[in-house]
């Protein structure tokens, strides 16, 4: 196994310099121009202004320059300054990730506690009114767009029943507070929760389908185990595979990749820091949330197939 983890991580690391070189060559080669973020309109027609400019910012080298320089600094730990707001990558960087788990890690943790369970009361109570029912909620919570959802629990039960705040981390004219920050919280993360429990309920559903006609399933039967162990420690252990495919796959989505619903709701983390830089073509923070969710993405991956062999004494590496 340390073996295969060394390995892995060597082999990462040209996957990371790939991912790097791609990102920069598409950020760099977007249509519009780094500059106009700094200059006011009535001063964008000042073509020596707008060229010094350029020189300050290291946009008149060639692309390859560029990308050393780049790769360079962060070598040594410096992901540069935000062309909009001047401060440091890393700091915009490491707000937004702590932001991203907030929100992500108690949604994700919803799907997981909630969905597994109710995937494999599914699956034993197969076709029966609570299947159904059950089935129903979940193709409702996989089907749903995250907008849409985000929207509609925004104006139900923000504006119009006034449960919830209706946007960001905290109250702006009050300090933070525990409370406040849970308040707000609070609807964002149920609304990604209820699409991890969908997600989670059918992948159990189905796994634990596959397994619970297997013969050595039949035999722990037959043995008189209590019914109970029978599903815990013979049938959901065997399904727990495809399970961690998933949780692995969405692993990665608590450094930013619920963008939609942190712009609906307004949530300080990566996925709306990520969205503000594209329009105002603030290439560094671009670049530093890019290189933070690949390595989160490589890591994820790395973690879900150590979960394999865990789950899975056949599985070995």
């Amino acid at each position: 196994m340390t073996t295969y983890i060394v390995r892995r991580v060597l082999i990462a690391i040209p996957i990371l310099f790939g991912i790097t070189v791609l990102v920069f060559a598409f950020v760099a080669l977007a249509p519009g121009d780094p500059v106009d973020a700094y200059l006011r309109p009535e001063m964008a027609g000042n073509q020596q202004l707008r060229q010094l400019m350029a020189h300050q910012l290291g946009l008149d080298e060639p692309l390859p320059i560029r990308y050393l320089s780049w790769l360079g600094q962060t070598l040594q730990g410096n992901l540069g300054y935000s062309t909009v707001s001047g401060q440091p990558v890393g700091t915009v960087v490491w707000t937004g990730l702590l932001a991203s788990c907030a929100l992500m890690l108690p949604a994700l943790l919803l799907g997981v506690v909630l969905g597994i369970p109710l995937g494999v009361v599914s699956a034993l109570r197969q076709y029966s009114w609570l299947d159904f029912q059950l089935t129903g909620i979940a193709f409702l919570g996989i089907s749903t767009p995250s907008f849409l959802a985000g929207i509609g629990g925004l104006y139900i039960f923000g504006l119009v029943l006034g449960i919830f705040p209706i946007g960001g981390m905290q109250t702006a004219d009050k300090p933070f507070t525990i409370p406040d920050f849970l308040a707000h919280l609070a609807l964002p993360a149920l609304i990604l929760g209820f699409g991890y429990v969908a997600i989670f309920m059918r992948y159990t559903r189905a796994a634990m389908l596959e397994v619970i006609h297997a013969p050595y399933i039949s035999t722990a039967e037959s043995k008189g185990l209590p019914n109970r162990i029978v599903v815990l420690r013979h049938a959901l252990r065997n399904a727990l595979i495809p399970i961690l495919s998933v949780f692995g796959v969405y692993l990665p989505d608590m450094v930013g990749a619920a963008a939609i619903t942190e712009t609906v709701f307004t949530w300080p983390g990566l996925g709306l820091r990520v969205v503000e830089a594209a329009n105002g073509r603030d290439f560094p923070v671009i670049m530093g949330i890019a290189l933070i969710f690949a390595i989160v993405v490589l890591w994820a991956n790395l973690l879900t197939d150590i979960a394999y062999a865990a789950a899975d004494p056949r599985i070995r590496y």
